[in-house]
């Protein structure tokens, strides 16, 4: 499948501010069965964009905008391929909480095995799981669905009921939240039980036969979990669904705020008001010939000194 998709953001402030700095998450991956054809991003007042890749894989665009402006426009659009997902088993064997655990007795997957700023338990959390039964039974497959189950069902879907910055304890408090707080909640279960499982910013393409509870304007957020010889598998809490060619990856972390969109400061007294718009359509079933692919980087490259000083850090973690 196709898509083209624009993003579209902007900051309004209440006065005149002399300078803005601001990285931008919006440039969807290019791995496994997704690929990022094309990217541009624009902003206005024009400036000079840069990119890196961070140490998941992550392309963040990054520019500054130095002179005085009481507005902040920022535009990216991208062509997308996506590949159906092979047909996933509906369970495994009990056995593979034994290999799980094998799997997560090096230091690979530490960042997404511990708890994080917006993924961490709580006492409200350690309720929920005793009232649902959130144990290691069954099987890890089995178990995953049944979580992604009982949030779908136990917490109602409210635009702006929760801000960015919301601690999972007002959704399990309210019974009501967004997409984001329902990803954190499962990755903190998820986490307890010894799966290794991280946060997911992307888009969702939206169809009227789906009956999707999450905002089509929007942006989307769901987890990915580690299962023996089956990788990375994602799941969409707010939608009851385990991800398929409608979800569209940008970046990977341990929550949000390793992913956000848009992250920056500004110079000045003013305050800010943030407008965001987003449009995932279909596109023709063949690459337009004048395009060029862009690359597959992989981040570090193999057998850099880069990829060596990271091995480094995470065993000093420990």
């Amino acid at each position: 499948m196709y898509y083209s998709i624009r993003h579209l953001t902007r900051f309004r402030y209440s006065a005149a501010i002399s300078e803005s700095m601001m990285e931008v998450r919006m440039q969807p991956r290019t791995e496994d069965l997704q690929r990022c054809l094309e990217f541009r991003l624009f902003t206005e007042p024009t400036s000079q964009v840069m990119s890196y890749i961070d140490y998941l894989g992550n392309t963040i665009h990054n520019f500054s905008v130095p002179g005085r402006h009481t507005s902040l426009t920022i535009t990216a659009e991208a062509l997308i391929e996506v590949i159906p997902p092979p047909v996933r088993p509906v369970a495994l064997s009990t056995d593979d909480w034994q290999k799980l655990d094998l799997l997560t007795a090096s230091d690979d997957y530490w960042d997404m095995l511990h708890p994080s700023r917006f993924a961490h338990p709580s006492s409200l959390l350690e309720q929920f799981a005793q009232k649902h039964g959130i144990t290691r039974d069954a099987d890890p497959m089995t178990m995953l669905m049944h979580i992604n189950d009982i949030i779908y069902n136990a917490f109602e879907y409210v635009p702006m009921s929760t801000t960015v910055d919301s601690p999972i304890d007002d959704a399990l408090r309210d019974h009501k939240g967004v997409c984001q707080d329902f990803a954190h909640i499962m990755i903190t279960l998820v986490r307890g039980l010894g799966i290794p499982c991280r946060y997911v910013s992307g888009y969702l393409f939206h169809r009227t036969e789906d009956h999707d509870r999450s905002e089509e304007d929007a942006t989307h957020a769901w987890v990915e979990a580690m299962l023996p010889n089956l990788g990375w598998i994602g799941f969409d809490p707010t939608n009851n669904l385990i991800a398929t060619d409608r979800h569209i990856r940008t970046a990977v972390g341990r929550d949000y705020a390793d992913v956000p969109p848009t992250l920056g400061v500004f110079k000045g007294d003013a305050d800010s008001e943030l407008d965001v718009g987003v449009k995932v359509s279909p596109r023709q079933a063949t690459i337009p010939e004048d395009i060029v692919l862009l690359p597959v980087i992989p981040w570090p490259p193999p057998g850099s000194d880069m990829e060596q000083e990271e091995d480094d850090q995470r065993q000093q973690q420990q």
